[in-house]
């Protein structure tokens, strides 16, 4: 419902995900579903949560504005699928990390992670987090690429909105396609059909703002621009 609202919110430019308290989402109630009355209800109940999570995830990719997962605790199981449904991620020293279905005899596999995690940390290490369920800090999420930065717990959704800040003054529309070309280009089949998608985004852009103009005449002025696209 909020990347619904903030969809249609023209003010809106950039949207920080982070959780409450020390904990940025712990992922399925384990306890709830074991203390679930029947078998087949267990078996509902599983079948709409995974069908309300993807369709979160899918809404996230397709939400025209950046996203920035501010990762303030643990990320566990579906957590951490949707932290890997942002765009960027930025984590708090405190932050872990852990797919751990295959400690409950589940598979390692659900909410689009098979999909999402290789394209962030690349097979190696997908791998590994998936198939050991292993628990990961902060610095180890940063140097397999699972986040971009880690920043002291205190200061975590200060550099959030910092970054979120940077964001705000570059072309609302401009970024939108960039988003859009960074989610569609793994999909292409070949490099000349993602240039092809670079070049037909670029010039979309360059055609419908005078966002270019903008930024030739500040240059000039010795300003910074200000798009109004």
């Amino acid at each position: 419902s909020a990347f619904s609202d903030f969809h249609q919110e023209r003010q809106v430019r950039a949207v920080i995900l982070t959780g409450s308290g020390d904990t940025f989402c712990s992922g399925t109630d384990l306890k709830e579903l074991a203390d679930t009355a029947s078998q087949d209800d267990a078996q509902s109940q599983w079948q709409e949560a995974a069908e309300d999570y993807q369709e979160l995830i899918e809404s996230m990719l397709r939400f025209p504005k950046p996203i920035i997962a501010a990762i303030n605790g643990p990320a566990y199981g579906g957590g951490l699928c949707l932290a890997l449904g942002a765009d960027i991620r930025l984590a708090a020293e405190s932050a872990t990390f852990c797919f751990a279905g295959v400690h409950h005899g589940l598979t390692g596999a659900e909410m689009g992670i098979s999909y999402l995690l290789p394209r962030a940390v690349g097979s190696s290490y997908a791998n590994e987090i998936l198939l050991t369920g292993r628990r990961y800090g902060a610095e180890d999420a940063s140097r397999m690429g699972l986040v971009s930065r880690v920043h002291p717990d205190a200061e975590l959704l200060e550099r959030a909105l910092e970054m979120a800040a940077e964001i705000d003054e570059l072309s609302t529309h401009g970024i939108s396609m960039t988003k859009r070309v960074l989610w569609s280009s793994p999909e292409c089949g070949s490099l000349a059909a993602a240039i092809d998608l670079e070049d037909r985004n670029q010039m979309l852009v360059r055609m419908t703002t005078q966002n270019f103009e903008e930024s030739m005449k500040a240059r000039s002025e010795g300003r910074k621009p200000v798009f109004e696209d």
